[in-house]
């Protein structure tokens, strides 16, 4: 396998984040697979990490270069953040750190701009301690872009700022045993015997979170499906949707799949039809079904025109977990700070609403609808479905709040589940 400079190819990654609007999850997967296994987990992490603490990174560019690196010079740009990240952020010894960011030049075919790239990581040292603390004191600090801050301000004025700080971390490692191998204490009891640490939740008995992140071979069973990644509030949605053997039930936006295997994992013998809008996205379903041994009707459909792909058909129960800002996942997800826009909560808004309206004619009387996102914002949640049980009178919200603040609301927290709503409706 060819040498590769790993800050380079983070340098390039971001900077089609930041400046061309592509999600991190499309661009960083083909470029692992150019690299050892080993620096798989350090390319992710200085990715992540850049995006994590863009805002800081960026502020201490423009304190330290007199002018900034523009057109096709840009990646230097961010070759710099990488530096800045390695010595702020990690345990790579700094000469390391910086011989290796130096030299990331010479891939971006810029030799020549070896001695500034050094010139500027040099000084950050020389300066660090008052170039922090004068960062400490801007706005920039809650590393979120300014409308997203506002929204949590409002939304949330007694907690945005321990929001703020749980997306700002790295995010506990949950996963979900799969009920029809072991128990979630059986399969807890294996993983110890393996050296690894596991620890419950109180309100999701299938979750399991790890004491530490450890890849997926390590996990007992991991391959004959005994055990599922999944954060401990996208679990939370069985709780609420209580599948049951026998029923027909649709996962509509299924993709990856993770709570269409989590219903037959509760529900083995269920009729599943799993729908999703991507094309693409559906592959992923598809290899989870296979990894656990499962069956489901795999449909690639739009929520909006639910007709065009079950016909008039009506279900027992159906989760809908809406596209959302994903605004409660930051923390695995940190470039969404940078690819959402103010504009778009509205706009996403509708999109729910119109899935909403489409899909309830398709629930049987007295059938059981869940609507769920990753979001933590109300004109998603609390907002969205106050504003359904006003226009659809025989939708009863059930279990989930009051009709006046509808719904369950999880926050993210540093060792609990990403941020998350829920709300039970039945039809009357």
């Amino acid at each position: 396998m060819k040498k590769q400079n790993l800050r380079s190819m983070a340098a390039q990654a971001i900077e089609q984040v930041v400046e061309q609007g592509q999600s991190l999850s499309n661009i960083l997967p083909p470029l692992q697979q150019k690299v050892s296994d080993k620096d798989k987990a350090l390319l992710q992490e200085l990715c992540f990490g850049v995006l994590r603490t863009l805002p800081q990174l960026e502020w201490l560019v423009n304190q330290l270069m007199s002018r900034p690196m523009t057109g096709k010079q840009r990646t230097i740009h961010y070759l710099i953040m990488v530096g800045f990240y390695q010595l702020l952020h990690t345990r790579i010894p700094p000469h390391a750190a910086l011989a290796e960011t130096v030299e990331g030049a010479v891939m971006i075919k810029r030799p020549q701009l070896k001695g500034l790239i050094n010139g500027v990581l040099r000084q950050f040292q020389r300066q660090q301690d008052e170039l922090l603390a004068a960062f400490d004191k801007t706005d920039a600090r809650f590393l979120h872009p300014d409308w997203l801050l506002k929204r949590l301000q409002k939304a949330w004025p007694q907690q945005w700022e321990t929001i703020v700080e749980a997306n700002n971390q790295r995010p506990p490692m949950w996963l979900r045993v799969n009920r029809n191998h072991h128990s979630r204490d059986e399969w807890l009891a294996l993983l110890e015997a393996e050296g690894l640490q596991g620890f419950t939740h109180e309100h999701y008995p299938d979750a399991v979170r790890l004491a530490s992140p450890a890849s997926v071979q390590s996990l007992p069973g991991f391959d004959q499906g005994w055990v599922t990644v999944q954060d401990a509030s996208a679990q939370g949605c069985m709780k609420w949707l209580e599948p049951e053997n026998g029923e027909r039930i649709l996962d509509l936006c299924a993709a990856p799949g993770g709570k269409t295997t989590h219903i037959l994992e509760v529900a083995p013998q269920a009729n599943v039809m799993a729908v999703d809008v991507d094309e693409k996205r559906l592959s992923r379903v598809y290899d989870n079904l296979k990894r656990l041994g499962m069956k489901a009707e795999v449909k690639q459909g739009d929520g909006r025109t639910p007709a065009a792909w079950c016909g008039d058909e009506q279900f027992d129960r159906i989760l809908l977990d809406a596209p959302c800002s994903a605004t409660g996942v930051i923390r695995r997800h940190p470039d969404i700070k940078w690819l959402r826009r103010d504009r778009d909560i509205s706009e996403l808004a509708q999109l729910q609403a119109a899935i909403l309206d489409a899909i309830w004619p398709h629930l049987k009387p007295g059938g059981t609808l869940v609507y769920a996102t990753c979001s933590i914002l109300p004109d998603e949640n609390s907002q969205q479905i106050a504003a359904f049980l006003k226009r659809t009178p025989d939708a009863k919200l059930h279990d989930t709040g009051t009709p006046n603040e509808p719904g369950i609301q999880n926050l993210p927290g540093a060792e609990e589940g990403d941020g998350f709503f829920y709300a039970k409706l039945i039809k009357e």
